[in-house]
């Protein structure tokens, strides 16, 4: 592994952001999706895939996070990870962190619920289709809100701590 390929400021907040999972916190307040984001936009290669999808799959027996949905879950964080990596990689500009972490929800909220009515009580017709999204909506609020909080907080970390302690990941150079 070559020196552009070590990430270690960005791996070890991507750690964090994981394990934060584990701290207590309101429903759908999580730091997953964020730092799937986040993941997607500085760290390299495997890593940025496989780190979150670990992550969630040792923290998960902890919090009781597996169902018939979780493949649903973890396919939004690897699609988190692909928004990263299209959308922010070069970036640490506040407007695309913010509307990539938007996006991310909204993708989060509607592939998550599409498990939940698709393994859960409801009918398989559009009155239950839409019964489950409208039920679920209560929840899509707290998950906006974590995101856009967990996202700004390692993007900003990461853009302090680049310039300051490990100048190696800097990503954007002022002229």
């Amino acid at each position: 592994m070559d020196n552009v390929n070590r990430r270690p400021l960005a791996l070890a907040l991507t750690i964090v952001g994981a394990l934060a999972r584990l701290a207590p916190h309101p429903w759908n307040f999580a730091p997953v999706g964020g730092t799937s984001l986040f993941a997607g936009a500085r760290l390299r290669g495997w890593q940025a895939y496989l780190v979150p999808i670990v992550l969630m799959a040792v923290t998960d027996p902890l919090v009781g996070g597996y169902s018939r949905v979780t493949p649903f879950v973890y396919l939004s964080f690897l699609i988190n990870v692909w928004l990263g990596r299209r959308m922010l990689q070069k970036s640490e500009s506040p407007l695309r962190i913010g509307s990539a972490a938007v996006i991310s929800s909204v993708q989060f909220f509607l592939l998550s619920n599409l498990g939940v009515w698709l393994s859960f009580g409801y009918a398989h017709t559009w009155a239950g289709f839409v019964q489950c999204y409208a039920m679920a909506l209560p929840f899509y609020a707290p998950t906006l809100l974590s995101d856009l909080l967990t996202s700004g907080v390692l993007f900003g970390l990461h853009a302090l701590l680049s310039r300051t302690v490990y100048t190696p990941e800097r990503v954007a150079q002022t002229a």
